[in-house]
């Protein structure tokens, strides 16, 4: 019943070297419908360990994405090193939306960096109809946030009309 939905599960830089990640992959969910969210932190503090462990993950068919982005210690060198399909835009970033000049500068900043590299990109925290079209307008590919919903249930999820998950 809920085929084609993808489940995004922040983890820790430990949690990787967890084998129930694969099992949860590989028995629940398959394809690409499991992401693995990462903060940039956790990126940097251990980099040479969660590396190879995303590196073998990546090869299981696992996806990645960077949590927050914008918010930790960045490192640009990581994008590039790393195996990463997507960048969510924090929400601080989004808060100001589109008044704020220079939280519409960095979302713009963020979503052309995340375009150059291929990466997908989630707007985190989008609470009104300006930020929505703010970002949709500049090419974010993914939106989350009370705009669409508060946090349901199962059972009140799976009333949802099946176009309400899709891209921007």
């Amino acid at each position: 019943q809920l085929a084609g939905l993808r489940v995004s599960v922040n983890i820790s830089a430990r949690d990787l070297e967890d084998e129930r990640i694969v099992r949860l992959h590989q028995e629940r969910a398959g394809g690409d419908a499991l992401v693995l969210e990462l903060t940039e932190n956790t990126l940097i503090e251990r980099s040479e360990s969660v590396l190879a462990c995303m590196a073998d993950l990546r090869r299981r068919g696992l996806r990645f994405s960077i949590d927050d982005f914008g918010t930790g210690y960045s490192s640009l060198s990581y994008l590039k090193r790393f195996p990463l399909d997507c960048l969510k835009i924090d929400r601080s970033f989004v808060d100001g939306l589109p008044e704020d000049e220079d939280a519409s500068g960095m979302a713009r900043a963020i979503i052309g960096l995340g375009k150059a590299l291929n990466l997908a990109l989630v707007g985190e925290g989008v609470e009104t109809p300006e930020q929505f079209a703010f970002l949709a307008g500049e090419g974010c590919d993914y939106i989350q946030g009370f705009y669409f919903s508060r946090p349901l249930a199962l059972a009140d999820f799976l009333k949802l009309p099946a176009s309400f998950a899709l891209p921007v």
